[in-house]
């Protein structure tokens, strides 16, 4: 078959959609154009409020190299600074997935062209299509499935999505340094039928192409309504249908409200956790140890902080009231009577990432930084932390270690 021959997608007679055209392509990338470099900020500043350079228990992205270059020292105001960062974050991306998909639709039929390079040129906006077509795919993909809690990839979600943002988004960048000054004249010179994508031989049209930008439009909305409530909480958290963590709170009474992982799930045995036999272990200066029982624990002077807790996934609930010792009263008990220094925290939990993790000393050192032993005017619930858990202002969810065995301060 010769490659003009109308049955092959390497034709163009092959693509016969009216809707095609450089303006309805220009348009849906200005918007991506947006949109992604929100997604990229974003997502690099989630990879910072880990603390990855801290300690390598942090860093779930290994041998990452110059691509830390912008990494700071995760601040603690303001305290909701993980939630709306991580809410856009997840929030937008969901959003634009139909955005994204008929901008692929448009631009399909580049890539069954023929010859596949004319140039060093077009070979270049060739592989960088490539690229952006796989990373784009790649990148949204895991996204969803790390927000619905569906982990089907293989490997960790930290490494795969960061290493494939950093690939996606240099496509990206390349695509758009190519293509942006044309879209820029598409859109304004209103260009509706010329282009490459456009088909020689239209069907007749069902809808104008700006009816189609409205469908797109539509269905944006859609899912933003149906998932932004797991991030601004409140009664739009009603609305937020397709959120595993939409819908109205999980339980009843002080402890109802959203978890990730139940104790049940942690490997949590009720006989590590009774009074008789838990003991909260802190280590400092010098190898200075205390073991404190809770009932120790709950005779320190008590503190209270109204936080949020904020996830990878987007989620996040309302201020919750905490109540407990504040760290930097534990780093004293052990030699640290001044500022204090960074902490090592140990959990029991036996399965699932995250169940040691370690914190600055900022936010060891703000006063909101407890070792939370009740919450909203109760005793932690065993699926949130009992017996003692730490709450970190602006920190993300897994930071915040539950059913806390161990505390090591010092310089890490």
């Amino acid at each position: 078959m010769r490659h003009d021959d109308p049955r092959l997608p390497s034709s163009p007679g092959f693509w016969r959609s009216p809707l095609r055209g450089t303006w309805f392509t220009s348009v849906l990338g200005l918007v991506l154009l947006v949109g992604i470099t929100v997604l990229f900020v974003t997502g690099l500043v989630s990879y910072a409020a880990y603390n990855p350079d801290l300690a390598p228990v942090n860093d779930q992205t290994p041998d990452k190299g110059i691509l830390g270059f912008y990494l700071f020292s995760w601040p603690t105001d303001p305290y909701w600074l993980y939630r709306v960062t991580q809410g856009l974050h997840v929030t937008l991306g969901i959003a634009l997935i139909p955005v994204l998909l008929a901008k692929l639709w448009s631009v399909v039929p580049k890539l069954f062209t023929l010859p596949p390079a004319r140039s060093l040129a077009h070979a270049l906006e060739r592989i960088s299509l490539l690229l952006l077509v796989g990373g784009g795919l790649f990148e949204f993909t895991t996204g969803v499935l790390n927000v619905q809690l569906d982990y089907l990839f293989p490997g960790s979600f930290y490494p795969l999505h960061f290493y494939g943002a950093w690939v996606f988004f240099a496509a990206f960048l390349a695509h758009a340094a190519l293509k942006t000054p044309a879209a820029l004249r598409a859109v304004r010179q209103r260009r509706l039928d010329e282009g490459e994508s456009a088909a020689p031989r239209p069907d007749a049209p069902t809808v104008s192409r700006r009816g189609a930008l409205w469908f797109v439009g539509g269905a944006s909305l859609l899912l933003l309504v149906t998932t932004a409530g797991q991030s601004i909480g409140g009664a739009l958290r009603r609305t937020a249908l397709l959120a595993p963590h939409g819908g109205a709170d999980p339980g009843s009474g002080p402890n109802g409200f959203q978890i990730n992982k139940t104790a049940a799930y942690a490997g949590i045995d009720t006989k590590e956790t009774g009074e008789e036999a838990w003991r909260l272990v802190v280590t400092g200066r010098g190898g200075r140890t205390v073991r404190l029982s809770r009932t120790e624990l709950l005779r320190l002077p008590q503190h209270s902080a109204a936080l949020p807790i904020a996830c990878v996934e987007g989620w996040s609930t309302a201020d919750q009231w905490w109540r407990g010792v504040r760290l930097r009263d534990l780093a004293a008990l052990v030699g640290y009577d001044g500022d204090p220094p960074d902490v090592f925290v140990e959990s029991i939990q036996r399965h699932g990432a995250f169940r040691r993790a370690a914190l600055r000393a900022n936010q060891v050192a703000d006063p909101r930084s407890l070792l939370a032993l009740q919450v909203n005017g109760e005793d932690l619930s065993p699926d949130h932390g009992y017996p003692a858990r730490v709450i970190v202002p602006a920190a993300p969810g897994v930071l915040n270690t539950k059913w806390v065995a161990r505390m090591t301060f010092g310089d890490l």
